[in-house]
């Protein structure tokens, strides 16, 4: 196990956001499709939106930078850089603005927990700086962008559980 402190160690709750979803396809597809660089960049992002990879590594220490580009044009410079990927259980990433010592980068981490049924549970933790923080961007719809993302994933494992 890496040795990196986890944002959740003694974090108060205030400042935590927390979304899940039922994946209809087995714990390798669902894990995969969040840690395969092929496939993240074909479903990742709120609905509506595109993306345009500069650099994507996910790995301990990797980082992924990326263009979140929505509906109107407007363009949000993102990266995250990977702090622990475990195989079949969890990604945990630093998430921000593609700037070095982003003030308002949160840490992001994603579980997966196999269902008796061949489903998946995952489960998306955002964990901001500030009880403020996390509340502007429950303001601007953090959770219901969260919430299709994970929809975007869902309907991709899907597919990828009827291909394979």
């Amino acid at each position: 196990m890496n040795d990196t402190p986890s944002a959740w160690a003694n974090s108060p709750l205030d400042r935590e956001v927390v979304l899940t979803r039922v994946v209809d396809a087995d714990l390798r597809t669902a894990f995969d499709a969040w840690a395969d660089p092929t496939q993240i960049v074909k479903w990742f992002g709120p609905a509506g939106f595109s993306l345009d990879t500069s650099e994507i590594d996910i790995r301990p220490g990797g980082r992924w930078r990326f263009m979140m580009v929505a509906p109107d044009g407007t363009e949000f410079p993102n990266r995250m850089e990977f702090l622990r990927v475990e195989d079949q259980k969890l990604i945990e990433a630093r998430h921000g603005t593609d700037a070095d010592d982003d003030p308002d980068a949160f840490h992001l981490l994603v579980t997966f927990d196999a269902q008796d049924n061949g489903k998946t549970v995952v489960t998306l933790r955002q964990m901001h700086p500030s009880a403020e923080r996390r509340a502007i961007v429950i303001g601007f719809g953090a959770v219901e962008f969260g919430g299709q993302t994970l929809d975007k994933l869902a309907a991709h494992a899907a597919g990828q559980k009827t291909e394979g």
